[in-house]
């Protein structure tokens, strides 16, 4: 399975909330499970079942970041520095009507798809390994849009 990069920020984060879910949520979950149990038919039991699809739910997301950390390839990103797009670069580009979209490339878990955009994102795809001054394409759902880079940065 192919490694994938998060940065050093992102991957702290990660660490700080699986912990949270481990030694906090699903002890405090599986406590309401029991109290719910106690009460007696589990098959119209509204709480016991609430309880139990909130375990599922945070179990779900524990495998989740236990796989990612497992295969995460952690990128100190401060020591990032270069006029190409790369992983943990914040762009400024200009799309062909003029609007202008600032951003930085991180992983799949720490984006938010506006200020920070995935790596393997359409957009984020498009750029990098690009320079300033050069155009991509992106294919977007909408369309094809051109945007050129205007800025290359990695520290604010």
């Amino acid at each position: 399975m192919d490694k994938k990069p998060i940065s050093k920020q992102g991957f702290e984060a990660l660490v700080k909330e699986l912990k949270q879910l481990q030694e906090v949520d699903r002890p405090e979950i599986l406590k309401v499970v029991q109290w719910a149990r106690s009460l007696g038919d589990l098959s119209e039991n509204a709480d016991y079942s609430a309880a139990r699809e909130k375990q599922r739910e945070i179990d779900k997301r524990i495998q989740y970041i236990e796989n990612f950390i497992n295969n995460a390839s952690v990128i100190d990103v401060d020591n990032l520095s270069g006029d190409r797009v790369v992983f943990g670069a914040r762009v400024v580009c200009e799309d062909e009507d003029g609007n202008r979209m600032q951003c930085r490339i991180l992983s799949d878990v720490e984006s938010d798809g506006k200020q920070v955009i995935s790596c393997t994102s359409p957009v984020g795809r498009a750029l990098i390994g690009r320079c300033v001054g050069d155009t991509c394409v992106v294919r977007l759902p909408s369309g094809e849009r051109e945007y050129e880079i205007l800025e290359v940065k990695f520290k604010e």
